[in-house]
């Protein structure tokens, strides 16, 4: 077929091919946190391009947290932050229903998977949080007040992992959560018998085991689980 003679076309920048450049010698030349990168004139005259370019290209790799500049060492290779940047841009204004959806699974699937966490953490200090966030359900009716408990219930459960990337992930994600939840949402009329409270899974993680408590936030997250079914068979 003659369109297989048609060659791709170009569309990296000079700046583009710099930055994947510099990510390759970073990768062979095993750069780790706090050595010392070759000068900018140095790496410009290696590599064959302008000064100019060169910054614009390193200027990406400071704003992924990846280099930065120091006092009488010049640029330094650094431990990025993975989170920083994603909390930049998540914005439940700017991202699209379906990304905001997928986000929202990832959630799902995360307070399943957290339950060994919490078992290896868990005492008899954050169960006694725990209780009294549970006991504050309890005693109350108002929808909006269920709904910030149980944002309060799962978020000390975040905190009883001792994950701090997972802590920071959840709080990072709150302003999504609380979006999807306005439209999730399952008011205490359609709880089915599938339904798990706060109170069980409580009583589970004191009492029982990880995969107790598996099985029993799955029910307890059954009515989203249902709802998203629901969505993409729409």
């Amino acid at each position: 077929m003659k369109l297989k003679k048609l060659k791709p076309v170009e569309t990296l920048t000079q700046v583009d091919k710099i930055e994947l450049s510099l990510q390759d010698f970073f990768k062979r030349e095993k750069f780790q946190p706090g050595d010392a990168l070759p000068k900018e004139t140095e790496l410009a005259q290696a590599m064959g391009v302008s000064r100019t370019a060169l910054r614009e290209a390193l200027s990406r790799f400071r704003t992924l947290g990846i280099i930065e500049s120091r006092k009488n060492r010049g640029m330094v290779i650094t431990e990025p932050d993975l989170l920083s940047n994603m909390q930049r841009v998540i914005d439940s204004r700017l991202l699209n229903g379906e990304t905001i959806r997928e986000i929202f699974e990832l959630r799902l699937v995360l307070e399943i998977g957290i339950a060994d966490l919490l078992f290896a953490n868990k005492t008899k200090a954050n169960l006694h949080l725990l209780e009294q966030v549970v006991v504050k359900e309890e005693n109350t009716t108002d929808a909006h007040e269920l709904l910030k408990i149980d944002v309060e219930f799962h978020s000390t459960l975040y905190k009883i992992s001792g994950n701090h990337t997972i802590m920071r992930f959840q709080n990072m994600l709150l302003p999504i959560f609380d979006y999807v939840d306005h439209d999730l949402h399952v008011k205490s009329q359609h709880i089915t018998d599938k339904y798990v409270s706060h109170r069980v899974l409580l009583n589970t993680l004191k009492n029982g085991s990880p995969e107790d408590f598996r099985i029993n936030m799955r029910k307890h997250l059954s009515n989203y689980f249902e709802k998203i079914y629901k969505h993409n068979q729409e």
